[in-house]
């Protein structure tokens, strides 16, 4: 039995309605901004629980539009080391300074010492990252914080798609979110991102930003320094169609991943990351925790090549201050929590269609080779 490490789904109706929009997109030359974009950010915009939603064209652009918007040139953005790379370059090509915190090792996030102990008076930003679709119980209190104290909270919700804490969706807490349609995520474009937000400020700032700088899209007249971070019409067209299926895939995803948490009691020296009961995760991803003294390697090898078991990506493998472009100003700080979180975990595959039979098999390989 081969088991993916993830899966894309499209059936056949929606494949249909795909390719009709797509055709009715190059027979009218309209490529670009036009109504299957817009028809993405207004129903997004459900999704989020926000007023607003803007497209463009990846979950980093996404970023770093909301960064040059919020004007964090020379100032500090607080930011937890295990996060994906674009987390960080986000901020730095928004001219931003970078400094990284460890995370809470139950949440996988902020928490309010970190913020506290990390944050000065060049601190203008925080981003909060919701890794593997887990919303920290924490951001209430890390809101109301940030908003008496002028400092603004960013969502990196490149993960978390249809995720809530207490009911209120991810995308939606912040002064503004970011969304990724990468083809790993629960849903996707193929490529694409989406700005989240409450403020029409910020709404119209990001409508510049993607389209070059733009003062108007009929207008040969920059006044902002954008980009060409537009999301194409074919892109938009798939997106708002995959968008339908969401609730499906996220109340199969919690099913797969019950399974899993009752599953795993039998296996020795691996436990579920502990996701918050009042956190509704999309299980973006399923993380598990290895015992010390486990090579994550082989262990990975094994459930390849002997029982056809292929593990998706970690969350992160290596945490950004260890990466090569990063590793002069970062490696003399100190980590901890995050550099052994790291190390030690791996997320299992959680997709669409995914069988008992499948999941059985996964938990029956782990258990093999963890005795």
């Amino acid at each position: 039995m081969k088991i993916p490490s993830a899966k894309i789904v499209f059936n056949e109706q929606d494949k249909q309605e795909i390719l009709k929009s797509i055709e009715e997109s190059l027979t009218t030359g309209q490529l670009t901004l036009g109504k299957n974009g817009a028809a993405f950010e207004e129903e997004f915009k459900k999704t989020s629980g926000t007023q607003y939603a803007v497209a463009v064209n990846s979950g980093t652009s996404a970023l770093e539009i909301i960064l040059r918007i919020l004007h964090i040139q020379g100032k500090e953005v607080l930011i937890p080391t295990n996060t994906f790379f674009a987390t960080p370059t986000a901020v730095q090509h928004a001219q931003g300074i970078v400094k990284f915190v460890d995370m809470d090792p139950v949440t996988l996030s902020f928490n309010m010492d970190i913020l506290t102990q990390n944050m000065s008076k060049k601190t203008a930003a925080i981003i909060i990252v919701h890794i593997g679709g887990n919303i920290t119980p924490d951001i209430h209190e890390l809101v109301n914080f940030c908003n008496e104290s002028g400092i603004a909270l960013i969502e990196d919700a490149a993960h978390a798609h249809g995720s809530t804490l207490d009911g209120q969706p991810a995308g939606s807490f912040g002064i503004a979110g970011a969304f990724s349609f990468y083809p790993t995520k629960v849903i996707t474009a193929g490529e694409g991102g989406m700005i989240t937000t409450n403020d029409p400020k910020i709404v119209e700032e990001a409508k510049k930003y993607r389209d070059q700088g733009k003062a108007s899209f009929l207008e040969n007249k920059h006044d902002r320094l954008g980009y060409n971070w537009r999301m194409s019409e074919l892109h938009a067209a798939v997106g708002k169609v995959h968008l339908r299926r969401l609730p499906g895939f996220i109340k199969e995803r919690q099913s797969i991943a019950a399974k899993y948490t009752e599953g795993l009691k039998r296996v020795h020296k691996i436990r579920p990351v502990t996701v918050d009961s009042r956190c509704q995760t999309n299980y973006y991803k399923y993380i598990v925790v290895l015992e010390k003294g486990i090579n994550r390697a082989q262990l990975k090898k094994d459930l390849r090549e002997k029982y056809g078991v292929s593990l998706s990506g970690e969350v992160y493998e290596l945490p950004c201050h260890l990466q090569p472009v990063f590793q002069n100003g970062y490696k003399k700080e100190s980590f901890s929590i995050a550099e052994d979180f790291c190390q030690r975990h791996v997320c299992l595959p959680v997709y669409q269609g995914m069988t008992d039979e499948e999941v059985n098999h996964v938990l029956s390989a782990l258990e093999a080779e963890l005795k």
